[in-house]
């Protein structure tokens, strides 16, 4: 029986990165071996045990054969008679398929390090094509790393796009995937890669079409494709939440000549949403954003009626995170259109000023000095209304922070 370190936690700490989990790869064991050693196994599609003291997983090493559609579609043998270098060349990438021994030795049977030096993806065998989740990997780790895609990869990748592997993708795994390539550091880079192997407009039609929506003239941007890549970038550079680059990156499906043509921007929201199974909070911080953010935009400018009737339908008062969330999103996508990172965005300090002061009512006291319970929700809009109309009375003149 022999141990190996193998796939990311060998890349990573070849990068100088942070290494956050280690996956174990055992060769000459069977599952008895392993039980007989005290592990306890828990894999259901292949041999994997955790270990008995640290709880780790380490898989049997093995191989695979194509039998399906989809990233499932495969069977898998292990047992002693499996090669390392035969479990390494099932892997995606030649970046993945390094080991590494107890003793600090790199196992590299695929010019792994090469291509690390030179910031290249490319696969490690033509059985690349069998599993379409890698398309979307390999995508993600261009976010991540800033590599640029082998033209020969590149080329299988579009294969397996024009040859419907990529339609057998599971939705789940797909947000999964985009999901995580969003929270990378140029999230850009994996939208550019989906695009250039046309994988994006298979997975994602509605942000797709936008490169064929031209912005307006003046525009820092050509179309609201480069447009939302900028928001989405920007949004990364700003360490914020999934949910607020979600939002931003869908802002501009309001668009009138996003496809489908027929449906307006929350509808197409929707059904992107529904297509890749984005959770509920991503999909409704991105429907009031795309709803709301001309208005925001306007804050400055806004009577305390208008700054009332905005904090309602963003449901600002009760969820004060997702408001702020908006806001975000909104400065971001105000700042694209001259592509200046660092334009003030002094609407977002007025309407958190706003709510604070809405919020500060008494709502209690309201309710105990009217007579009639029914009149209450009006009472207390109203003293909101009237405390806002009255702050704004004195912010008048007063410069923007």
């Amino acid at each position: 029986m022999r141990i190996y370190k193998v796939g990311g936690v060998v890349r990573d700490r070849l990068l100088g990165f942070e290494v956050q989990d280690t996956d174990w790869v055992v060769v000459g064991a069977d599952a008895a071996q392993m039980e007989a050693a005290g592990f306890r196994p828990v894999g259901k599609d292949f041999p994997v045990f955790l270990h008995p003291r640290t709880q780790e997983e380490y898989a049997l090493a093995r191989t695979e054969r194509k039998n399906g559609r989809g990233y499932k579609g495969f069977t898998v043998f292990a047992d002693a008679s499996v090669t390392l270098e035969e479990d390494l060349a099932r892997r995606d990438l030649t970046i993945n398929a390094m080991a590494e021994d107890d003793h600090g030795q790199v196992i590299d049977p695929f010019n792994g390090q090469a291509d690390l030096r030179a910031g290249v993806l490319r696969h490690v065998s033509p059985a690349f094509a069998e599993d379409p989740v890698r398309v979307l990997r390999l995508a993600r780790f261009a976010a991540r790393f800033g590599f640029v895609v082998a033209p020969e990869t590149m080329a299988l990748m579009q294969g397996m796009v024009a040859d419907g592997e990529v339609d057998h993708l599971v939705p789940e795994r797909v947000w999964q995937e985009l999901a995580r390539g969003m929270m990378e550091r140029t999230p850009s880079r994996m939208f550019a890669v989906l695009r250039q192997c046309a994988a994006l407009a298979r997975i994602a039609p509605e942000l797709d079409a936008l490169w064929a929506c031209s912005t307006a003239t003046g525009s820092f941007m050509p179309n609201h494709g480069d447009q939302a890549m900028w928001v989405l970038d920007d949004c990364a550079g700003r360490n914020w939440p999934l949910p607020t680059r979600y939002a931003a990156l869908c802002a501009r499906l309001g668009e009138p000549c996003a496809e489908p043509a027929r449906q307006i921007g929350a509808e197409r929201i929707d059904s992107l949403s529904r297509r890749i199974r984005a959770p509920a909070e991503c999909r409704d911080l991105a429907v009031i954003t795309q709803r709301e953010r001309p208005l925001v935009h306007q804050a400055l400018s806004l009577d305390a009626e208008a700054l009332m009737g905005l904090l309602g339908r963003t449901d600002a008062l009760r969820k004060p995170a997702r408001f702020d969330q908006l806001l975000d999103a909104c400065a971001t996508d105000l700042r694209s259109e001259s592509g200046n990172a660092d334009l003030p965005y002094p609407q977002a300090s007025r309407l958190r000023q706003v709510r604070d002061i809405a919020r500060a009512v008494d709502a209690g006291a309201v309710a105990r000095a009217c007579a009639d319970p029914a009149q209450i929700p009006e009472r207390v809009a109203q003293a909101r209304r009237d405390a806002v109309a009255s702050a704004l009375e004195g912010m008048a003149g007063s410069p923007e922070a």
